[in-house]
């Protein structure tokens, strides 16, 4: 392929379309001559000439016989065969260039961001009351008084009737007691930072390590945003800069839930970068989820998007 010689798949499909054109042209032509000869007399012309044999005879005249223009035709057939071959070889593809902001996972502020809330366990219930202490009143005895005491000790011999219990069937049985409550599903903990950090789809194929992945990742999502993000009209018209930082929660299925625009800039912007966060939910990849101590985890994620104007 020569480098200083591309063409381009518009240019090659109209090229395409052009040869097409042009051999149409050529059939019509073609068939126009041989229609206006064939009606010129050619018969008559050639009626008093002597045939030397039967397969002289069977011959076309001349003027309409289509294998006298075959070498004309094997030229313009080599010379679009070369041509197409030629532009085969030098079609490009050139991929969109994308702008990507310097620094752009960088944030230029500390932002401070409130902790999704999960479920927390109900308070203990408070502590019973102390018990009451009631003063007794004081008895007096007086030691002079006489007080008898009865033997009630038991030898083998002596005999104790057994009481007598009455069974009552008319009684009807107790209730059985209540099942006690389902317990509750506990929310999962949302991280901040985990030993392995969610990445964007991409890069999980290539054999590097955990931090090349990474930087791999953030920048097939840099490409992704940029690609997609389209500069808000207001925010154009009013020349309207700045960083615009989006929040959400990577789930341990690599969707993305509870996107939220933490940081506005005004214009629009905000709405835009929450618009092309939440499009990663449609992508055919989802992100790989965080991991922390072996499994998956939720992990909150800050995502800056810059907006800023090129200057032509």
């Amino acid at each position: 392929m020569n480098p200083n010689f591309a063409i381009t798949g518009p240019a090659l499909l109209t090229g395409v379309g052009i040869g097409v054109l042009v051999l149409l042209a050529i059939i019509f032509l073609g068939r126009f001559y041989f229609n206006k000869q064939s009606r010129s007399g050619l018969a008559d012309r050639y009626r008093d000439e002597k045939r030397s044999s039967r397969l002289a005879a069977r011959n076309k005249y001349p003027e309409v016989n289509v294998f006298n223009y075959s070498p004309m035709f094997l030229r313009i057939a080599a010379i679009a065969v070369l041509v197409l071959v030629i532009g085969a070889f030098n079609w490009t593809v050139y991929e969109k260039e994308v702008y990507i902001p310097e620094d752009a996972l960088a944030l230029d502020v500390d932002i401070e961001i409130e902790k999704p809330r999960t479920a927390e366990p109900p308070p203990p219930p408070p502590p019973p009351p102390p018990p009451k202490i009631e003063a007794v009143a004081e008895i007096d005895i007086d030691e002079e008084d006489d007080f008898e005491f009865e033997d009630q000790s038991i030898d083998a011999d002596t005999y104790i009737d057994a009481p007598v219990y009455e069974e009552k069937n008319d009684a009807p049985p107790p209730p059985p007691p209540p099942p006690p409550p389902p317990p509750k599903e506990e929310a999962a903990e949302i991280f901040k930072v985990v030993e392995e950090m969610p990445r964007f789809p991409g890069c999980e194929e290539m054999t590097a390590s955990a931090s090349e992945k990474r930087m791999c990742a953030n920048q097939k999502m840099l490409q992704f945003i940029y690609e997609n993000i389209r500069y808000p009209s207001v925010a154009r018209d009013n020349n309207i800069e700045g960083t615009v930082v989006v929040s959400f929660v990577v789930d341990t299925d690599g969707t993305i839930d509870d996107a939220q625009v933490v940081r506005e800039i005004g214009g629009g912007c905000g709405a835009e970068a929450l618009r092309v966060v939440e499009m990663m939910n449609n992508m055919n990849e989802k992100w790989t989820p965080g991991r922390q101590r072996g499994r998956e985890v939720k992990v909150l994620f800050n995502l800056p998007v810059k907006f800023k104007l090129e200057v032509n």
